[in-house]
């Protein structure tokens, strides 16, 4: 029999301010701070890895004059590469590896954000 591959990652990004769905899996908060105006019983997060949250250095940097998206994901990558960050981020790749993982962030623009950037080093490994 021929040996298993790792079931794929699957992960995607939805607002947090969007309902629950039934697929969601195993739902994540990325965001540093909690989100306005969610109570933490609606938002049903089953894990908050602040480890995984971008610094709140490089977050004011990002959303400064300043801040570019290519760049903002250069820096965060650096930061997930830390000894902390790159644990949390081994712990949730292999959660992923058992099923759905979504991960929940305020973003306006999720397709602009740490979270997707976050989505993608997960789907590269």
């Amino acid at each position: 029999m021929p040996p298993t591959s790792p079931s794929p990652v699957r992960v995607r990004v939805r607002r947090i301010y969007e309902p629950p769905e039934p697929d969601d899996g195993l739902r994540v908060l990325v965001d540093r701070l909690w989100p306005r105006g969610v109570s933490k019983a609606d938002a049903h997060v089953d894990a908050w890895p602040k480890d995984l949250t971008p610094s709140t250095e490089l977050r004011r940097w990002y959303h400064g004059p300043e801040g570019q998206y290519e760049e903002f994901r250069r820096r965060y990558e650096r930061e997930l590469a830390e000894p902390a960050a790159a644990e949390a981020l081994a712990d949730l790749r292999s959660r992923a590896a058992e099923g759905p993982v979504t991960l929940l962030t305020a973003a306006k623009d999720p397709s602009h954000s740490h979270a997707t950037v976050l989505t993608e080093v997960l789907e590269a490994s």
